[in-house]
């Protein structure tokens, strides 16, 4: 069965950084597009970065120059790096996977928490 599981987040103070990860099984991982979606309280899940099976990275506009997402196929992981954090960041962070950005494939979430 499919699993993605994230791991890395948790409490850090503005202007910090933070490397989030997510290890997949279950799935031909080479084959698919992946990205990191975010969901602050209240808010619609946003979309933070994609990454498509040739390694072109897209990032939401408040992110660029910030985050870097990246992908390793033999390690069947995908990792978010996170630096200068703001207290808008805060949110659950999830990791996707899906067939030509079509996500269907996702994990539990991790919390990340930005103190100003």
């Amino acid at each position: 069965q499919v699993q993605l599981v994230e791991s890395g987040g948790g409490l850090v103070q503005a202007g910090g950084s933070l490397r989030l990860s997510c290890a997949a099984s279950g799935i031909i991982f080479s084959i698919f597009d992946l990205g990191w979606f975010r969901q602050a309280p209240g808010n619609q899940r946003e979309l933070v970065a994609t990454i498509a099976t040739d390694g072109t990275p897209n990032y939401r506009d408040s992110m660029k120059g910030r985050f870097t997402i990246s992908r390793d196929n033999a390690k069947e992981m995908v990792t978010l790096q996170m630096n200068s954090l703001k207290p808008e960041d805060t949110a659950v962070y999830y990791c996707a996977a899906g067939f030509r950005h079509q996500y269907d494939m996702w994990g539990q979430g991790t919390q990340v928490t930005v103190s100003s």
